[in-house]
Protein backbone atom coordinates (compact mmCIF):
# COMPACT_ATOMS: atom_id res chain seq x y z
CA UNK A 1 0.00 0.00 0.00
CA UNK A 2 1.35 3.42 -0.79
CA UNK A 3 2.36 5.62 1.98
CA UNK A 4 0.25 9.06 2.46
CA UNK A 5 3.20 11.35 1.03
CA UNK A 6 3.91 9.20 -1.51
CA UNK A 7 0.06 8.95 -3.10
CA UNK A 8 -0.20 12.25 -2.28
CA UNK A 9 2.95 13.63 -4.40
CA UNK A 10 1.87 10.88 -7.37
CA UNK A 11 -1.81 13.01 -7.74
CA UNK A 12 -0.25 16.71 -7.28
CA UNK A 13 2.73 18.67 -8.55
CA UNK A 14 2.06 22.40 -7.77
CA UNK A 15 4.20 25.01 -9.33
CA UNK A 16 4.14 27.50 -6.17
CA UNK A 17 3.32 27.37 -2.94
CA UNK A 18 -0.32 26.85 -3.18
CA UNK A 19 -1.97 28.07 0.34
CA UNK A 20 -5.48 28.72 -0.90
CA UNK A 21 -7.97 25.38 -0.78
CA UNK A 22 -10.34 27.53 1.19
CA UNK A 23 -11.20 28.93 -2.06
CA UNK A 24 -10.60 26.62 -4.70
CA UNK A 25 -8.92 23.08 -4.18
CA UNK A 26 -6.19 21.49 -6.28
CA UNK A 27 -7.35 18.52 -8.69
CA UNK A 28 -5.81 15.23 -8.72
CA UNK A 29 -3.81 13.99 -11.57
CA UNK A 30 -6.62 10.87 -11.75
CA UNK A 31 -9.10 13.88 -11.68
CA UNK A 32 -7.83 15.64 -14.90
CA UNK A 33 -7.24 12.18 -16.67
CA UNK A 34 -10.87 10.96 -16.13
CA UNK A 35 -12.38 14.54 -16.96
CA UNK A 36 -10.08 14.77 -20.40
CA UNK A 37 -11.16 10.75 -21.51
CA UNK A 38 -14.41 12.34 -21.10
CA UNK A 39 -14.32 15.18 -22.96
CA UNK A 40 -12.04 13.14 -25.90
CA UNK A 41 -14.84 10.49 -26.01
CA UNK A 42 -17.46 13.40 -25.97
CA UNK A 43 -15.64 15.40 -29.16
CA UNK A 44 -15.35 12.16 -30.97
CA UNK A 45 -18.63 11.30 -30.53
CA UNK A 46 -18.45 8.55 -28.57
CA UNK A 47 -19.42 9.77 -25.12
CA UNK A 48 -19.38 7.71 -21.87
CA UNK A 49 -21.95 7.31 -19.66
CA UNK A 50 -21.29 9.71 -17.23
CA UNK A 51 -24.27 8.91 -15.24
CA UNK A 52 -22.62 5.77 -13.24
CA UNK A 53 -20.22 8.86 -12.03
CA UNK A 54 -22.42 10.39 -10.59
CA UNK A 55 -23.66 7.89 -8.51
CA UNK A 56 -20.50 7.15 -7.54
CA UNK A 57 -19.66 10.14 -6.16
CA UNK A 58 -22.20 10.09 -4.60
CA UNK A 59 -21.55 7.50 -2.89
CA UNK A 60 -18.28 8.18 -2.15
CA UNK A 61 -19.43 11.51 -0.59
CA UNK A 62 -21.87 9.65 1.80
CA UNK A 63 -19.11 7.21 2.86
CA UNK A 64 -16.45 9.84 3.84
CA UNK A 65 -19.47 11.80 5.80
CA UNK A 66 -20.70 8.77 7.36
CA UNK A 67 -24.85 8.59 6.04
CA UNK A 68 -26.54 6.32 3.95
CA UNK A 69 -26.55 7.16 0.23
CA UNK A 70 -30.27 7.61 0.36
CA UNK A 71 -29.78 10.48 1.99
CA UNK A 72 -27.15 12.39 -0.63
CA UNK A 73 -29.02 14.22 -3.27
CA UNK A 74 -26.29 15.70 -5.79
CA UNK A 75 -26.48 19.22 -7.09
CA UNK A 76 -24.37 22.10 -8.04
CA UNK A 77 -24.53 24.96 -6.07
CA UNK A 78 -25.09 25.29 -1.72
CA UNK A 79 -27.16 28.27 -2.32
CA UNK A 80 -29.92 26.51 -4.18
CA UNK A 81 -30.45 23.97 -1.72
CA UNK A 82 -30.04 26.70 1.18
CA UNK A 83 -32.88 28.33 -1.42
CA UNK A 84 -34.94 25.10 -1.08
CA UNK A 85 -34.68 24.61 2.57
CA UNK A 86 -35.77 28.15 3.22
CA UNK A 87 -38.96 27.45 0.74
CA UNK A 88 -39.61 24.50 3.09
CA UNK A 89 -40.20 26.61 5.81
CA UNK A 90 -43.94 28.03 7.02
CA UNK A 91 -44.37 31.53 7.11
CA UNK A 92 -43.00 33.59 10.20
CA UNK A 93 -40.27 31.04 11.11
CA UNK A 94 -37.34 31.62 13.17
CA UNK A 95 -34.04 31.18 11.64
CA UNK A 96 -30.72 31.45 13.10
CA UNK A 97 -27.75 32.13 11.46
CA UNK A 98 -24.43 33.11 12.81
CA UNK A 99 -22.64 36.70 12.05
CA UNK A 100 -20.51 36.84 9.16
CA UNK A 101 -21.65 33.56 7.62
CA UNK A 102 -21.03 32.50 4.11
CA UNK A 103 -23.97 34.32 1.79
CA UNK A 104 -24.83 31.20 0.11
CA UNK A 105 -25.61 29.64 3.59
CA UNK A 106 -27.97 32.82 5.19
CA UNK A 107 -29.27 34.89 1.94
CA UNK A 108 -31.39 32.89 0.54
CA UNK A 109 -33.26 33.03 4.23
CA UNK A 110 -33.31 36.93 3.60
CA UNK A 111 -35.12 36.58 0.62
CA UNK A 112 -38.29 35.14 2.14
CA UNK A 113 -39.35 38.33 3.25
CA UNK A 114 -42.14 36.71 6.03
CA UNK A 115 -39.26 35.09 7.83
CA UNK A 116 -37.60 35.74 11.11
CA UNK A 117 -34.08 35.24 10.23
CA UNK A 118 -32.44 36.32 13.51
CA UNK A 119 -28.35 36.32 13.26
CA UNK A 120 -25.97 36.04 16.30
CA UNK A 121 -22.45 35.23 17.42
CA UNK A 122 -21.06 32.34 16.35
CA UNK A 123 -19.59 30.95 19.77
CA UNK A 124 -23.21 31.98 20.91
CA UNK A 125 -25.69 29.75 18.43
CA UNK A 126 -25.98 26.81 20.73
CA UNK A 127 -27.50 28.63 23.08
CA UNK A 128 -29.43 31.46 20.91
CA UNK A 129 -31.84 28.40 20.17
CA UNK A 130 -35.68 28.83 21.40
CA UNK A 131 -38.82 27.37 21.65
CA UNK A 132 -40.19 28.26 18.73
CA UNK A 133 -36.91 28.58 16.34
CA UNK A 134 -37.30 26.48 13.19
CA UNK A 135 -34.03 26.16 12.02
CA UNK A 136 -30.74 26.26 12.89
CA UNK A 137 -28.33 27.22 9.71
CA UNK A 138 -24.85 27.53 10.42
CA UNK A 139 -21.08 26.50 8.57
CA UNK A 140 -18.79 23.95 10.04
CA UNK A 141 -16.47 25.90 9.59
CA UNK A 142 -16.14 29.45 9.06
CA UNK A 143 -14.83 30.93 5.16
CA UNK A 144 -13.90 33.93 6.62
CA UNK A 145 -11.46 32.99 9.43
CA UNK A 146 -11.63 28.83 10.12
CA UNK A 147 -13.48 29.10 13.24
CA UNK A 148 -15.45 26.21 13.89
CA UNK A 149 -18.67 25.88 15.30
CA UNK A 150 -19.24 23.84 18.58
CA UNK A 151 -21.84 21.28 16.26
CA UNK A 152 -22.14 19.06 18.77
CA UNK A 153 -23.52 21.49 21.39
CA UNK A 154 -25.92 22.92 18.62
CA UNK A 155 -27.69 19.10 17.62
CA UNK A 156 -28.36 19.02 21.74
CA UNK A 157 -29.91 22.37 21.95
CA UNK A 158 -31.73 22.40 18.72
CA UNK A 159 -33.16 18.68 19.28
CA UNK A 160 -33.88 20.00 23.20
CA UNK A 161 -35.78 23.07 21.31
CA UNK A 162 -37.67 20.68 18.85
CA UNK A 163 -35.58 22.91 16.06
CA UNK A 164 -34.01 21.47 12.30
CA UNK A 165 -30.26 22.03 12.05
CA UNK A 166 -28.69 23.00 8.45
CA UNK A 167 -24.81 22.39 8.42
CA UNK A 168 -22.69 23.94 5.54
CA UNK A 169 -19.92 21.49 5.62
CA UNK A 170 -18.11 23.46 2.07
CA UNK A 171 -15.01 24.47 4.33
CA UNK A 172 -14.64 20.99 6.33
CA UNK A 173 -15.81 18.21 4.40
CA UNK A 174 -12.52 16.08 3.46
CA UNK A 175 -10.76 17.21 6.62
CA UNK A 176 -12.94 17.26 9.24
CA UNK A 177 -14.57 14.24 10.92
CA UNK A 178 -18.12 14.70 12.69
CA UNK A 179 -21.48 12.83 12.90
CA UNK A 180 -23.30 14.24 9.59
CA UNK A 181 -26.07 11.92 10.40
CA UNK A 182 -26.54 13.65 13.86
CA UNK A 183 -27.91 17.12 11.56
CA UNK A 184 -31.17 17.41 9.54
CA UNK A 185 -29.46 18.92 6.81
CA UNK A 186 -25.33 19.36 5.38
CA UNK A 187 -25.19 20.98 2.48
CA UNK A 188 -21.15 21.12 0.54
CA UNK A 189 -19.49 22.22 -2.68
CA UNK A 190 -16.97 19.89 -3.70
CA UNK A 191 -14.35 22.67 -5.44
CA UNK A 192 -12.32 23.29 -2.02
CA UNK A 193 -11.20 20.82 0.44
CA UNK A 194 -12.94 17.95 -1.36
CA UNK A 195 -10.45 18.63 -4.33
CA UNK A 196 -13.21 18.28 -7.16
CA UNK A 197 -14.01 20.13 -10.33
CA UNK A 198 -16.59 23.27 -9.81
CA UNK A 199 -20.19 22.43 -10.67
CA UNK A 200 -20.22 19.44 -7.65
CA UNK A 201 -22.18 19.78 -4.85
CA UNK A 202 -24.15 17.64 -2.27
CA UNK A 203 -27.49 18.02 0.18
CA UNK A 204 -27.70 15.78 3.06
CA UNK A 205 -31.80 15.71 3.92
CA UNK A 206 -33.36 13.69 6.74
CA UNK A 207 -34.58 9.73 5.88
CA UNK A 208 -38.17 11.49 6.32
CA UNK A 209 -36.54 14.16 3.59
CA UNK A 210 -37.00 16.74 5.91
CA UNK A 211 -41.09 17.82 4.55
CA UNK A 212 -39.08 19.47 1.62
CA UNK A 213 -41.04 20.08 -1.88
CA UNK A 214 -38.43 19.40 -4.80
CA UNK A 215 -39.75 22.87 -6.61
CA UNK A 216 -36.54 22.13 -9.36
CA UNK A 217 -37.11 18.71 -9.61
CA UNK A 218 -36.97 17.70 -13.42
CA UNK A 219 -36.17 14.17 -15.12
CA UNK A 220 -33.10 13.57 -12.97
CA UNK A 221 -35.52 13.36 -9.89
CA UNK A 222 -38.17 10.98 -10.64
CA UNK A 223 -37.72 7.52 -9.44
CA UNK A 224 -36.65 5.62 -13.23
CA UNK A 225 -35.33 9.36 -14.79
CA UNK A 226 -34.99 8.01 -18.14
CA UNK A 227 -39.02 7.33 -17.87
CA UNK A 228 -39.19 10.74 -16.53
CA UNK A 229 -38.65 12.65 -19.69
CA UNK A 230 -41.69 13.97 -20.93
CA UNK A 231 -44.81 15.81 -19.09
CA UNK A 232 -45.11 15.78 -15.05
CA UNK A 233 -42.91 13.51 -12.99
CA UNK A 234 -45.29 10.32 -12.63
CA UNK A 235 -42.99 9.03 -9.75
CA UNK A 236 -40.62 10.96 -7.55
CA UNK A 237 -37.55 8.87 -6.52
CA UNK A 238 -37.85 8.07 -3.04
CA UNK A 239 -34.82 8.94 -1.88
CA UNK A 240 -32.60 12.18 -1.72
CA UNK A 241 -32.33 11.91 -5.36
CA UNK A 242 -35.65 13.61 -5.54
CA UNK A 243 -33.58 17.12 -4.87
CA UNK A 244 -31.12 16.02 -7.60
CA UNK A 245 -30.05 18.86 -9.98
CA UNK A 246 -29.48 18.07 -13.50
CA UNK A 247 -25.45 17.43 -13.06
CA UNK A 248 -22.64 18.91 -14.63
CA UNK A 249 -21.42 15.60 -16.23
CA UNK A 250 -17.76 16.32 -16.72
CA UNK A 251 -17.35 17.72 -13.44
CA UNK A 252 -18.68 14.84 -11.84
CA UNK A 253 -16.69 12.56 -13.82
CA UNK A 254 -13.50 14.08 -11.87
CA UNK A 255 -15.11 14.19 -9.13
CA UNK A 256 -15.79 10.48 -8.45
CA UNK A 257 -12.28 10.34 -8.68
CA UNK A 258 -10.88 12.82 -6.10
CA UNK A 259 -13.16 11.91 -3.43
CA UNK A 260 -11.91 8.22 -4.02
CA UNK A 261 -8.53 10.02 -3.24
CA UNK A 262 -9.80 11.57 -0.08
CA UNK A 263 -11.05 8.07 0.85
CA UNK A 264 -7.85 5.63 -0.10
CA UNK A 265 -5.94 8.49 2.21
CA UNK A 266 -8.58 8.44 5.30
CA UNK A 267 -10.29 11.60 6.12
CA UNK A 268 -8.34 11.60 9.52
CA UNK A 269 -5.08 11.19 8.07
CA UNK A 270 -6.01 14.58 6.13
CA UNK A 271 -6.73 15.98 9.10
CA UNK A 272 -4.04 15.81 11.29
CA UNK A 273 -1.42 16.64 8.41
CA UNK A 274 -3.69 19.67 7.41
CA UNK A 275 -3.37 20.48 11.26
CA UNK A 276 0.05 20.15 12.21
CA UNK A 277 0.73 22.19 9.14
CA UNK A 278 -1.64 25.32 10.42
CA UNK A 279 0.03 24.83 13.78
CA UNK A 280 3.39 25.32 12.49
CA UNK A 281 2.09 27.88 10.80
CA UNK A 282 0.62 30.08 14.00
CA UNK A 283 4.03 29.46 16.42
CA UNK A 284 5.37 31.32 13.05
CA UNK A 285 3.29 33.97 12.88
CA UNK A 286 3.43 35.12 16.45
CA UNK A 287 7.44 34.50 16.31
CA UNK A 288 7.02 37.16 14.10
CA UNK A 289 4.92 39.52 16.27
CA UNK A 290 0.89 38.37 14.64
CA UNK A 291 -1.68 36.89 16.64
CA UNK A 292 -4.49 34.92 13.97
CA UNK A 293 -7.88 35.11 14.57
CA UNK A 294 -8.13 31.88 17.53
CA UNK A 295 -9.61 28.59 15.48
CA UNK A 296 -8.38 25.68 17.29
CA UNK A 297 -8.32 22.88 14.95
CA UNK A 298 -8.99 24.09 12.11
CA UNK A 299 -6.47 24.35 9.21
CA UNK A 300 -7.79 27.50 7.79
CA UNK A 301 -5.45 30.63 9.97
CA UNK A 302 -6.61 33.89 9.63
CA UNK A 303 -4.29 37.23 10.10
CA UNK A 304 -5.73 40.36 10.72
CA UNK A 305 -4.54 43.82 9.08
CA UNK A 306 -2.51 41.55 6.80
CA UNK A 307 -4.66 41.05 3.90
CA UNK A 308 -3.03 43.66 2.06
CA UNK A 309 0.14 41.59 1.68
CA UNK A 310 -1.66 39.16 -0.73
CA UNK A 311 -0.67 40.68 -4.30
CA UNK A 312 3.18 40.43 -2.79
CA UNK A 313 2.60 37.21 -1.87
CA UNK A 314 0.96 36.21 -4.65
CA UNK A 315 4.63 38.05 -6.98
CA UNK A 316 6.23 35.73 -4.43
CA UNK A 317 4.60 32.72 -5.46
CA UNK A 318 3.02 32.12 -2.93
CA UNK A 319 -1.22 32.10 -3.46
CA UNK A 320 -3.45 32.78 -0.47
CA UNK A 321 -6.51 35.15 0.42
CA UNK A 322 -7.41 38.55 1.45
CA UNK A 323 -10.68 38.15 3.50
CA UNK A 324 -12.25 41.16 5.48
CA UNK A 325 -8.71 42.43 5.55
CA UNK A 326 -7.43 39.48 7.17
CA UNK A 327 -5.01 37.22 5.44
CA UNK A 328 -6.13 33.80 5.10
CA UNK A 329 -3.96 30.88 4.83
CA UNK A 330 -5.45 27.60 3.84
CA UNK A 331 -3.41 24.50 4.57
CA UNK A 332 -4.27 20.90 3.08
CA UNK A 333 -2.61 17.47 1.96
CA UNK A 334 -0.56 18.12 -0.60
CA UNK A 335 0.90 21.12 1.47
CA UNK A 336 4.48 20.53 3.35
CA UNK A 337 6.20 22.33 6.42
CA UNK A 338 8.46 23.51 3.35
CA UNK A 339 5.34 25.74 2.37
CA UNK A 340 4.94 26.68 5.94
CA UNK A 341 8.16 28.07 6.35
CA UNK A 342 8.02 30.31 2.46
CA UNK A 343 5.00 31.88 3.41
CA UNK A 344 6.35 33.07 7.05
CA UNK A 345 9.70 33.76 5.07
CA UNK A 346 7.80 36.26 2.75
CA UNK A 347 5.79 37.45 5.65
CA UNK A 348 9.39 37.71 8.09
CA UNK A 349 10.59 40.64 5.08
Amino acid sequence: METFETLVRTEFAPKNTYLNTASTGLLPARTVEAMRTALDAAAAGQPTDMSADVEAARASFARLIGVPVRRVAAGASVAVYTGLIAASLPEGAEVITAEGDFSSVVNPFHMRRDLRVRTVPLERIAESVRPGTALVAVSAAQSADGRIADLTALSESARAHGARTYVDASQSAGWLEFDAGAYDYVASVAFKWLLSPRGVAFLVVPDDLGSLTPFFAGWVAGEEPWDSCYGPVAELARSARRFDESPALFSYAGARHSLELLEELGVARVRDHDLALADRFRTGLRTLGHEPVRAPGSPIVSVPGLGHRQDELSRAGVEVSDRAGNLRVAFHLYNTPADVDRVLDVLSD
